[in-house]
């Protein structure tokens, strides 16, 4: 394939911090017949520990004992919110969140005290079979879908950044669809003033010429189950040799991480990062050192 044109066409399917991230998929039923357990795994090691570490700055401000009731989320709200989006209901759903915008709820609060009980709260219906698979798999496509719409009222620090913030590429172990995780870790990426492109769906192959066209300081590797390590190790090889940039850093995590702690010396990355907020920590870090030795 000529060079230009293979360029042309990766910038066609990816977006850079000019742009928001491309929406994802949705969930498809798992094809290996444990869909519960599939659910279960994608609700708890997935949306919320995304939801809520991709904005622990903020979540780490618990709301004061005095706080006025009208800015509170309780059950009830959960529960009235969860019956929009089992009924798919687009303009309920986005209502229901700027009602509580209204009332003075920050924007933190609600992804944690409304959206990840929310999407608790579908695994917990399904299981008790008072919903089938579909309006679970729909619900949590709606999920995704408004913190994609809401992200950019998120506030944004840029402070220490020069004319160029350093870019990174943040994908998914290919052959894994971790949609919401990377959108998330992706805003909190752009907030620290990094320039950012993102795709949940990529390819062994987009990624090596991706970042054989484009320049990268970093590339972030999300590792959902085992059986994805090993093919990252090829991918990690074969993006070094093929980088445009020749000190590149490659960072993993993802969920498989708990239970890896030596992933990084595995599939030969140069550091690794447990939520999205440390992986921007060890990110800068990374970058400092290698500049500083140049």
């Amino acid at each position: 394939m000529d060079p230009s044109t293979e360029e042309g066409s990766m910038r066609g399917r990816h977006a850079s911090s000019d742009a928001r991230p491309r929406k994802a998929t949705a969930v498809v039923r798992p094809a290996d017949g444990a869909p519960q357990e599939w659910l279960r795994r994608t609700i708890e090691t997935e949306i919320v520990p995304r939801l809520m570490l991709a904005h622990a700055p903020e979540a780490s401000r618990a709301p004061s004992p005095a706080s006025d009731s009208l800015d509170r989320i309780g059950p009830e709200d959960v529960a009235a919110f969860t019956h929009h989006v089992l009924r798919d209901d687009v303009d309920a759903c986005s209502a229901f969140v700027a009602a509580l915008r209204e009332r003075g709820v920050p924007l933190d609060r609600v992804y944690l005290e409304l959206i990840a009980p929310a999407a608790r709260r579908l695994g917990t219906l399904w299981e008790d079979d008072d919903c089938d698979f579909a309006q679970v798999t729909l619900g949590l496509w709606r999920l995704q879908s408004l913190v994609f719409e809401t992200c950019p009222l998120l506030p944004t620090e840029l402070s220490g950044r020069g004319e160029e913030p350093p870019r990174a590429l943040l994908v998914a172990a290919p052959g894994s669809q971790h949609t919401l995780g990377l959108l998330m870790v992706s805003e909190f990426f752009r907030r620290a003033g990094w320039e950012v492109w993102s795709d949940p769906v990529a390819t062994a192959g987009d990624i090596a010429a991706l970042v054989r066209s484009e320049w990268f300081d970093l590339v972030g590797l999300s590792v959902g189950i085992d059986a994805h390590v090993q093919p990252v190790g090829s991918v990690i090889l074969a993006l070094r040799r093929a980088s445009r940039n020749p000190a590149i850093g490659v960072m993993v995590g993802g969920p498989v991480l708990a239970e890896r702690p030596n992933l990084v010396d595995e599939v030969g990355a140069d550091f690794s990062a447990a939520d999205a907020r440390q992986a921007v920590e060890r990110a800068d870090g990374y970058l400092a050192v290698r500049l500083a030795a140049t």
